[in-house]
């Protein structure tokens, strides 16, 4: 039951690394478009420097949980390399509980601004003056999903689910293996 949870919160978590991704990409090309326009045209740029902050700002939060799910976050091990295995896992059952009641919290906190700018039809201070509330949307759907990807983790980590095998990174059987050594045979295996 709680193993197909896990693989959707992981293909959700993935989904959402796409969005993340296309956002920066075209920030990237509003910033190319800004140079332009700027340097080359000498016209005036209104949206672009906030469009750039915006996208990168979403790109973050949205891409924040398939960070959390590849383990890409920064984190110091010293201590927990002192540790034996079974404290070594109950640090990281802490670690993930209290990671998941500060999404909770941020993601109440962030519906409540979300929500105020909805209600309010609060603007951008800016002379392109967008609707906050479309970007102010990336961080409560952030921290929700978040919260669901620190509770896969979690499962995870009790022993109550499986960790799905992620099968992205498994070569299909057409293709040779890489050799992991030099004396490795053609199918990556030593003699």
């Amino acid at each position: 039951m709680l193993n197909p949870y896990i693989l959707w919160v992981g293909r959700v978590s993935r989904l959402f690394a796409v969005m993340a991704t296309a956002l920066i990409v075209i920030a990237m090309l509003v910033v190319c478009q800004m140079i332009l326009m700027r340097y080359v045209f000498r016209l005036p740029t209104i949206w672009q420097t906030d469009f750039v902050i915006f996208s990168a700002t979403a790109a973050i939060f949205l891409g924040a949980p398939y960070v959390l799910l590849k383990g890409g976050h920064v984190g110091v091990d010293v201590v927990e390399l002192l540790l034996g295995q079974q404290n070594r896992k109950r640090l990281r059952i802490l670690g993930a509980m209290l990671g998941l009641v500060f999404c909770i919290v941020m993601l109440a906190a962030t519906w409540v601004q979300f929500e105020e700018a909805w209600t309010g039809n609060w603007k951008h201070s800016s002379v392109w003056a967008p609707p906050l509330w479309i970007p102010l949307a990336a961080l409560p759907i952030g921290f929700f999903l978040l919260c669901l990807q620190y509770t896969a983790n979690i499962l995870v980590l009790l022993g109550l689910a499986e960790q799905p095998v992620d099968t992205s990174s498994i070569p299909s059987p057409e293709l040779p293996l890489p050799a992991t050594s030099a004396g490795a045979n053609e199918k990556g295996h030593l003699p």
